[in-house]
């Protein structure tokens, strides 16, 4: 006979309790037992019991639990069941982590993470091909646009399996944001539907409601050129800037800007001149909103970078060549201020497109949905990968499934505000698509790539690699526990199987963009992982957090434009000024789509912080301890960093970070 002490833990989230029975059986190599108690779990409770058991049965393997009801099947969540058993050392723990609903048995492994070629227990080997069959038939790929990486089979967020929905308390704090959001919309309509819509300062009479220090701080300063570089370095969009060269080829000077044509040479022979292209965005077809025509534009910038470490703009070609304007006019400082001010917007303008649509939507949220979709169909729970990734696949599969649903979709947001809408956004993503490759997800790669290593002033590039090599660190130290060498990584079928479902099914065959279809080292391993949590986590971050501060004040981020670009400069009026810029409808709805993405969730999760224990046993658990550590170490470095700027970046600052894709 053996006593054994059990503690069933439910989750906190609203409605985790049941008042449905639960039963409990115990699996142990040498037999099976059916304890006597029925459980009536509680929300937030540990409910702890004894229980003798007649037979010796050795170590703990499954415990199987199975929910039973009268009338009603009310869903449960386990959080996780541990078993103290008759010897002092005998402690075995389940992760559950998910709803329980209806009467069929559910049964949990023992956490111990196991690769398959270690089973030499048939049992579990029996339990992860089932657990993959089953998962498989559940989480199944769709196609959501032609050229776009695939995605989960789900039509609303109602049709995705109960385990990737939003909890209670995140689905209720999200309809209220958006109810508010629309309240907020509708009361700055018909507050301005009197009102001319004439100069600059009209914007001010919808500017009020949800702001920050950093919006105000725009709505003063946007038509600084030191803030417009500024925002290339460290703003919402840190990823399209690059270190020149050479000058680009489609950068055509007309007679009499040789001068220009010197400083640009001189700066690039200094190492100090810097680009950004729009050429994505040439040729997308621009929307039509409320029957109004709306324009796009694919401009380029050129910007040196000063001993101070200031980024500033030196000329503007808002349009590249073409058969019927060869020589586009360029913008400078030195121009008409209008003229100048109205260039500079059209740039904002096209960055606020590439932002939300390819750096943003493409290479966060919906590569974010492949890995998670994968590590579903192709890792079974007792994997360390999957341990190791499912804290940071939380609540993506809902929220992509909401911007599929009210943002990109036909008749959403986009199509309602933005010159992309109308179909130009899926065909500017599907562009973008083609050009994803690894090395530009891999930050050491990318902004050496970029040319924007060793800048003092480049904050985002600091932080990123920092935290590249800290969540290295981390994934090493796992990935080593449980692949003691590079044949084991080679000899994993799960692993090899997970790599080729993200390279192969849900990217597409991209393999000829750097992607990986197979894992042949436990350093490649590692870097590959590290990406996925880098962009899960970090890099959402750096493009989703700093959306309101840099977009709610519309000027300086433009939606749409109405009228095309400027051919002249001497006719840029403030009419032009104000005609080019979104309507008031349009500016209303801008100001509510960047809070809506990026204000603070009321259940975010930070970066390394997850409760969820899915690793069993004590050095995964001391890994987790250090990288937390480090991240702290990291906060603490940032945080004394920004006390001596005047514009303090802060998006990728550990605590502010979400370990997921979950807004």
């Amino acid at each position: 006979m053996g006593r054994y002490r059990i503690h069933v833990a439910t989750g906190a989230w609203l409605f985790s309790g049941s008042f449905n029975r639960v039963q409990l059986w115990l699996v142990g190599e040498r037999g099976e037992a059916e304890l006597e108690l029925q459980l009536q779990p509680a929300r937030g409770q540990v409910e702890e019991f004894e229980q003798d058991v007649p037979q010796d049965l050795g170590p703990l393997q499954f415990v199987k639990l199975r929910k039973h009801h009268s009338l009603v099947d009310d869903a449960w969540f386990c959080d996780r069941i541990t078993v103290q058993g008759p010897e002092p050392c005998q402690e075995a723990a389940f992760p559950c982590y998910c709803w329980v609903q209806g009467e069929g048995m559910l049964t949990l492994p023992e956490g111990t993470a196991r690769l398959v070629g270690n089973n030499t227990l048939d049992v579990f080997q029996k339990h992860r091909e089932q657990e993959l069959e089953e998962r498989q038939q559940i989480y199944c790929w769709a196609t959501w646009k032609e050229g776009l990486p695939l995605t989960i089979a789900a039509g609303s967020e109602d049709d995705l399996p109960v385990n990737m929905r939003f909890h209670e308390k995140k689905r209720l704090d999200y309809k209220w944001t958006v109810t508010t959001g629309i309240m907020e919309i509708a009361l700055k309509y018909v507050y301005t539907l009197p009102r001319s819509w004439n100069s600059l300062e009209d914007f001010d009479e919808l500017f009020w409601g949800q702001k920050t220090a950093l919006a105000e701080k725009v709505q003063k300063c946007w038509q600084n050129d030191e803030l417009f570089g500024y925002q290339f370095l460290n703003g919402a969009n840190p990823m399209l800037l690059r270190r020149s060269t050479s000058l680009p080829s489609r950068l055509v000077m007309p007679s009499g800007m040789e001068d220009l044509q010197a400083q640009l040479e001189k700066e690039l022979q200094n190492g100090s001149l810097f680009e950004a292209d729009f050429i994505l965005l040439d040729g997308i077809p621009a929307n039509v909103i409320q029957e109004e025509k709306q324009y796009l534009a694919a401009p380029l910038v050129m910007l040196k970078m000063e001993p101070s470490g200031k980024l500033l703009p030196m000329v503007i070609q808002i349009e590249p060549p073409n058969p019927g304007n060869p020589t586009p006019s360029l913008f400078l400082p030195s121009d008409p201020p209008l003229a100048w001010l109205l260039a500079k917007t059209w740039v904002r303008s096209s960055d606020f497109h590439l932002h939300e649509l390819h750096y943003h939507i493409l290479k966060t949220h919906l590569l974010a949905e492949v890995f998670a979709v994968a590590t579903m169909r192709c890792l079974p729970g007792l994997h360390p990968v999957f341990k190791l990734l499912i804290p940071h696949t939380r609540y993506t599969m809902d929220i992509n499934t909401r911007a599929r649903t009210q943002l990109i979709s036909d008749g959403g947001l986009f199509d309602k505000a933005g010159s992309t809408g109308g179909g130009g956004h899926v065909q500017l993503i599907c562009r973008a698509m083609t050009q994803l490759t690894y090395r530009s997800l891999c930050p050491p790669d990318d902004l050496a790539d970029r040319g924007l290593l060793g800048i003092p002033s480049a904050l985002y590039a600091h932080d990123a690699l920092r935290l590249w090599e800290i969540i290295a660190r981390y994934v090493e130290g796992i990935v080593h526990l449980f692949y003691h060498k590079d044949d084991v990584v080679r000899g994993d079928p799960e692993l090899q199987a997970w790599c080729r479902e993200i390279t192969e099914v849900g990217l597409c065959q991209a393999q000829d963009r750097g992607f990986p279809v197979s894992f042949q080292s436990r350093a490649q391993l590692c870097h590959f992982l590290t990406m996925c949590i880098f962009t899960c986590s970090a890099q959402h971050a750096a493009v989703n957090t700093g959306q309101f501060d840099w977009f709610a004040w519309v000027p300086n981020a433009p939606c749409s434009m109405r009228m095309p670009p400027p051919t002249t400069k001497e006719d840029v009026t403030m009419d032009t000024v104000m005609g080019s810029l979104p309507s008031i409808w349009q500016t209303s709805l801008q100001m509510f789509l960047p809070w809506l993405l990026s204000r603070p969730p009321a259940d975010m999760v930070p970066l390394g912080h997850h409760q969820e224990e899915y690793f069993s046993g004590p050095e995964p658990k001391a890994v987790l301890r250090q990288f937390q550590a480090d991240l702290d170490n990291l906060e603490k470095e940032i945080v004394a960093r920004n006390e001596q700027l005047d514009l303090p970046y802060e998006y990728l600052k550990p605590s502010l970070i979400e370990s997921s894709v979950a807004i």
